[in-house]
C-alpha cells in the first residue's frame, strides 16, 4: 500500500484508505501527515520526561495545536504547507531537547530528515502501521484522534484569547504516552478516558470564549435566499475570522454568507449588527462541490471541511486561512497583531456576480444551554403530562455516504411527541423538514456547532437536576449520533467522561476500534451501531 488512514468515517471499505485518501488527500499528503503527528509525539515526550513548564513554553504550545489542527480530515491538502510546519516542528523539538541533558529519549525524539523524500520515507516506518499489535494500535489511535479534536477546539479558544494550561499539559501526556511501549491496554484504556475529561475541559473552553466574546446564543430565524449584491461565503468553524471579515466588509457593497459549520454564527448577538450578515447559503459541507458553483464569489475557508475542487475556476476563488490549505489556493495569516487582511476576497468578491439562489425561505436555531435554559419549565411541562415522551440526541456530522439518508428518515419517522437536539452539521440532514412544534417548542433544537455538543451536555446535567435524578441516564434522553471526523471523536469520548450510556454510533462504527477495544466500549459504556429506522425508532421509544 502507499499509504494508510483510517481516522474518518468515510475511509475505504471501513477498514483504512491505502491508495489515495476518500477525503481526497493524496499519498504524500497522507504521509507528511503522519510524520507531523510523529513529529508532535517527540516534543511531547521531551517535555513529559524533561518535566518542562508548559506555561513556559509559550507559542510552542501553539505551534502544537495549529500542526494537530492540520492533521484533521479535509483541513489541509498542502504538501509544502505541511512540510513546512514539519521543518518548524523538528527545530523546536531539537531546541527543546537541547535544554535536556543525561536523558534518553525514542526515534521520535531524534530523526532527522532534510529533504521531502527523507521525509516520505520516515513517514512510511512511523506511520500508523508501525504498531503490531492491533488492540494497542487501536487505544493509541482513537487517544491520537481525541487529542486532534481537543486542539481543534482548544485553537478556536486561543484564537479568542482563552487558554487553559491544563489542556495543553494533557495533550503532551497523551501523545508521549502513544509512544511509550510500557503502557498495556489497561493504562491506555484509562488514558482514553481521561482523554474524555479534558475534552469537555476544551469545550466548555471554547463555550466560555465565544460567549463572553459575541454573547449567549438566541433563537435565530436564518434566511436561506440570497440578494442581488455581490457575496463572500465564510466556511469552517472560527468566528474570529468571521468578526474580521464582516468589519472588512462594511460599507464595501459585498455582502457575507455563512456556510455549513458556520451557520450557527447568525445565533450569537454580536453578529445581528451588521446588515450585510445576509444569511446561510448552501448544505453541509459535502455538498460544496456544486454549491460552490452557483455562489459565484470567493470562499473564505477558516478551518477544515474542504472538498478538493473540481474546477480550476472555483479553485481560484478560495481563500484558506489558519491550519486550512490547499494548493493552489491563497493563504491569508495573521499578523504581529493577530489580524487578517481579507482585502484581496474583497476585491475578487466586487468583481463577481451575485450568488445564484438555490433556496427560499428560513431555518431556526440559537438553542444552545442559557436559551434552552430559558424555557425549561415550558420544557417540564410538556414532559410531565406526555406532550415530550423523548428527546433524541442527534448531533454530529454528515457525510457523503447513502447511509446517511437513515438520519433523514429517522427523524421524520420519530413520533411527534419527541424533539430533537442536535448541533454540528448532522442536523443538515432534517433542520429544513417541517417537523412541526410541540406547545411552541420546535421539534428541531439546534445548539450550534460541533462543539457546541458541550451545549446538550450541559443541557442533560441540568434537566437531570430539574426532575431531581441521580443519574444522567434516568432522563428521557436517546443518543443516536453521526460521526465523521476528529473532532466527533472528542465529542464521544467527552460524553463518555459524563457518564452518558448506550449512545448508538453511525452510519458505521470507527474502522480503528479493533474487535476488543470495541468490546470494550460495548460492555462498559453500552456503545452500539445502527440498525434500520423502523427498528431503531421502536426500540429507542421502547427504553
Amino acid at each position: 500500500m502507499s499509504m494508510f488512514c483510517y481516522q474518518c468515517q468515510e475511509t475505504a471499505k471501513g477498514t483504512g484508505c491505502q491508495i489515495k485518501g476518500v477525503c481526497g488527500k493524496n499519498e504524500e499528503v497522507a504521509k507528511l501527515q503522519d510524520l507531523l503527528i510523529y513529529t508532535l509525539k517527540g516534543i511531547s515526550e521531551i517535555v513529559v520526561k524533561g518535566k518542562l513548564d508548559v506555561q513556559s513554553l509559550g507559542d510552542i504550545n501553539h505551534e502544537v495545536l495549529k500542526s494537530l489542527f492540520i492533521t484533521i480530515t479535509n483541513a489541509n491538502f498542502d504538501e509544502e504547507a505541511i512540510e513546512n510546519q514539519i521543518t518548524k516542528m523538528m527545530k523546536i523539538r531539537d531546541g527543546l531537547k537541547n535544554k535536556i541533558s543525561g536523558m534518553t529519549f525514542s526515534e521520535a525524539s531524534n530523526f532527522q530528515v532534510f529533504s521531502r523524500a527523507e521525509m516520505l520515507k520516515k513517514a512510511s516506518e512511523a506511520g500508523v502501521l508501525s504498531m503490531k499489535d492491533e488492540d494497542i494500535r487501536s487505544l493509541r489511535e482513537l487517544i491520537t484522534y481525541g487529542i486532534k479534536g481537543m486542539a481543534a477546539y482548544t485553537h478556536h479558544a486561543l484564537n479568542l484569547e482563552k487558554e487553559n494550561l491544563e489542556i495543553y499539559k494533557f495533550i503532551y501526556e497523551g501523545l508521549a504516552a502513544t509512544i511509550n511501549d510500557d503502557l498495556k491496554v489497561n493504562d491506555l484504556v484509562t488514558l482514553t478516558l481521561k482523554t474524555g475529561e479534558l475534552g469537555v475541559t476544551a469545550m466548555a473552553l471554547l463555550d466560555e470564549a465565544n460567549t463572553s466574546k459575541y454573547g449567549n446564543p438566541e433563537v435565530t430565524q436564518v434566511n436561506i435566499g440570497v440578494r442581488n449584491n455581490p457575496g463572500i461565503l465564510i466556511s469552517g468553524h472560527d468566528l474570529t475570522d468571521l468578526e474580521q471579515l464582516l468589519e472588512q466588509t462594511k460599507g464595501t457593497g459585498v455582502d457575507v454568507y455563512t456556510h455549513s459549520e458556520m451557520l450557527p454564527a447568525h445565533y450569537y448577538p454580536a453578529f445581528k449588527k451588521y446588515d450585510h450578515f445576509v444569511g446561510n447559503y448552501g448544505n453541509a459541507w459535502w455538498k460544496q462541490v456544486g454549491e460552490f458553483e452557483s455562489f459565484n464569489g470567493p470562499i473564505l475557508f477558516t478551518t477544515n471541511c474542504i472538498v478538493p475542487p473540481k474546477s480550476e475556476e472555483v479553485r481560484n476563488r478560495i481563500f484558506t486561512s489558519g491550519a486550512a490549505g490547499y494548493p493552489g489556493c491563497t493563504h491569508i495569516e495573521k499578523d504581529s497583531n493577530g489580524k487578517k487582511d481579507f482585502g484581496p476576497i474583497i476585491e475578487m468578491a466586487k468583481n463577481l456576480k451575485a450568488p445564484t439562489e438555490i433556496e427560499t425561505g428560513s431555518i431556526v436555531g440559537g438553542f444552545a444551554h442559557a436559551q434552552v435554559m430559558t424555557l425549561a419549565d415550558k420544557v417540564v411541562d410538556a414532559v410531565k403530562p406526555g406532550a415530550i415522551k423523548k428527546f433524541f440526541v442527534m448531533a454530529g456530522c454528515d457525510g457523503r455516504m447513502k447511509s446517511r439518508e437513515y438520519y433523514t428518515a429517522f427523524a421524520e419517522k420519530l413520533r411527534k411527541n419527541t424533539v430533537i437536539l442536535t448541533a454540528g452539521c448532522a442536523k443538515y440532514r432534517y433542520n429544513k423538514l417541517p417537523l412541526g412544534d410541540i406547545g411552541g417548542i420546535p421539534r428541531v433544537l439546534d445548539a450550534g456547532q460541533c462543539n457546541d455538543s458541550y451545549s446538550l451536555a450541559v443541557i442533560a446535567l441540568k434537566l437531570k437536576e430539574v426532575f431531581g435524578l441521580d443519574d444522567i441516564n434516568q432522563l428521557p434522553v436517546a443518543y443516536n449520533i453521526a460521526w465523521y471526523e476528529q473532532k466527533a471523536v472528542i465529542v464521544l469520548l467527552a460524553l463518555l467522561h459524563l457518564g452518558v450510556k448506550n449512545i448508538h454510533l453511525g452510519p458505521t462504527l470507527p474502522a480503528f476500534l479493533s474487535p476488543n477495544v470495541a468490546k470494550v466500549l460495548v460492555d462498559t459504556f453500552g456503545i452500539a451501531g445502527i440498525d434500520t429506522v423502523d427498528s431503531d425508532v421502536e426500540m429507542f421509544m421502547a427504553q
